[in-house]
């Protein structure tokens, strides 16, 4: 019996997220009170039907009338020997504001903020939502994502993993728009030759090979690569020992198009080759 549990801020893509979760075969369920999840899970877990051994829930703010902490509903099951595994959609403040004033959606919370303002729910919400999203064991912020990135991203995370090992995410990015608020660990490579000053070579990303190249060519990048290489041989099994089911390295330059692309590209290729299910993901390639 699988279940996960979809939650997160209202407008972080939660609606996409399960959408995705029935493309991959699980049996999904919006807007769950969560003091129904015991039950739901028992009838899962006792029936004869395959498809609904393999479930997603959506709980949020919506799911109760409390607006206290969400996560005390669902965590007596636990108790009861349930397992579960929880996804979690977060964006930051300005987003979430802009998401709501874009499609005129009224926030679940508007009723309860001083004179309706969508910033006073939105800080409402997170604060009913801080320990959920504490005891998460998957997180994705979606500030800077399109919902087929969301999708992707889901589907990369929770498609069939047969070794049950732990998942590494190799995403690219550049500090220009925001550090991955994602990431578990994050590297700066803009301390790496620039293939942005090199005319024949600006348009470009660290997906062409004349780009690698370039970036690799020194002698300072390959010592670069190859520290992070050391320490992420050293480290992975650790996270992997604590039980982490997903790590995202993070690893940033100016724009996010060459040299962090290319470094990320190194990574993903070292740590598929050591036997990880790996992703690579570039956050910010296709952006001006």
């Amino acid at each position: 019996m699988e279940l996960i549990v979809i939650s997160g801020m209202s407008g972080a893509g939660k609606s996409t997220a399960l959408r995705a979760m029935e493309d991959l075969g699980y049996y999904c369920v919006d807007n769950m009170p969560p003091m129904l999840l015991g039950t739901f899970y028992d009838l899962c877990q006792n029936s004869k039907n395959e498809k609904m051994k393999k479930c997603a829930v959506g709980i949020d703010i919506r799911s109760t009338d409390t607006f206290e902490d969400l996560y005390k509903e669902i965590r007596p099951i636990t108790q009861q020997g349930k397992k579960f595994k929880i996804l979690f959609l977060d964006a930051k403040i300005e987003t979430l504001i802009t998401r709501y004033k874009e499609t005129r959606r009224t926030h679940p919370l508007a009723d309860m903020a001083e004179n309706r303002s969508v910033e006073r729910a939105v800080e409402l919400e997170r604060h009913c939502l801080e320990s959920i999203k504490l005891h998460a064991d998957y997180s994705i912020d979606t500030t800077l994502m399109s919902m087929k990135q969301l999708k992707e991203r889901v589907f990369n995370l929770f498609s069939e993993n047969p070794t049950g090992t732990m998942k590494v995410v190799c995403m690219s990015f550049g500090f220009k728009y925001g550090i991955p608020l994602e990431a578990d660990v994050i590297f700066d490579a803009r301390c790496l030759p620039n293939p942005y000053y090199v005319p024949q070579l600006k348009n470009l990303t660290g997906m062409d090979k004349v780009v690698r190249d370039y970036v690799m060519k020194e002698e300072i990048s390959k010592e670069f690569l190859n520290k992070i290489l050391n320490l992420l041989d050293f480290s992975l099994p650790l996270y992997k020992k604590e039980g982490k089911s997903e790590l995202v390295i993070a690893i940033g330059c100016t724009g996010g198009k060459h040299r962090s692309v290319t470094i990320a590209s190194h990574i993903n290729y070292h740590l598929h080759d050591l036997g990880y299910p790996t992703t690579i993901s570039h956050r910010d390639i296709t952006k001006q």
